[in-house]
């Protein structure tokens, strides 16, 4: 039998070790690293950048008024005179013209609604971001990098503010390049330029 010194220091070794133990389990969790979470990070939806907005007119010889807003149509038609899908409104133009609007393949998706070609030369349409335009009147090129320059255009049939460059057009036709009042402190609007001498090249 134990006396009384010898169970003291039976229940104080078995203290120690059962805090030894546990102390080894509580140190060892700690150093043990936590289990990773994998987080992935949101992905912010990005906006797809806004679309050029294109609107291109021709005061044509036959009276005929040729409206519409996509760049392969327009050159088609400069160079055959054609547009393959239209919808015309006979006397609709500022002087009683016929106008021709050409239909693109997203305009023909539902007829039963204005064309954007429409909407733009009905005044329906709100431009926002970048625009090029171009009008093809009496054998010149008039050529638009704002849409509101475009809009004084067509409300007025004039531009305050040009840079003329003779004989520059694909035909040697005179490019007149509308500026305003900012614009027209920069000098030749070289961009303006260079997006005409890309689409005709």
């Amino acid at each position: 039998m134990l006396n009384i010194l010898q169970r003291k220091s039976v229940v104080a070794l078995s203290a120690l070790f059962a805090l030894g133990v546990l102390g080894g389990c509580a140190s060892n969790q700690a150093s043990t690293p936590a289990a990773k979470v994998e987080t992935t990070p949101a992905v912010a939806k990005t906006e797809a950048p806004a679309q050029k907005q294109t609107y291109f007119l021709v005061y044509h010889e036959n009276g005929r008024i040729y409206a519409m807003t996509d760049s392969k149509i327009y050159m088609n038609f400069l160079n055959t005179d054609e547009v393959p899908l239209t919808r015309t409104r006979i006397g609709a133009g500022p002087d009683g013209e016929t106008v021709i609007f050409g239909i693109t393949k997203a305009d023909s998706k539902d007829l039963t609604k204005p064309t954007v070609a429409e909407d733009v030369f009905d005044g329906r349409a709100k431009v926002v971001g970048d625009f090029y335009g171009e009008v093809l009147r009496n054998g010149r090129f008039h050529v638009f990098g704002s849409w509101k320059d475009f809009q004084d255009y067509l409300a007025h049939k004039e531009i305050t503010f040009t840079y003329t460059e003779i004989g520059t057009g694909p035909k040697g036709e005179t490019v007149i390049y509308a500026l305003n009042s900012v614009t027209k402190k920069q000098g030749r609007p070289v961009a303006l330029v260079e997006q005409f001498g890309a689409l005709h090249k």
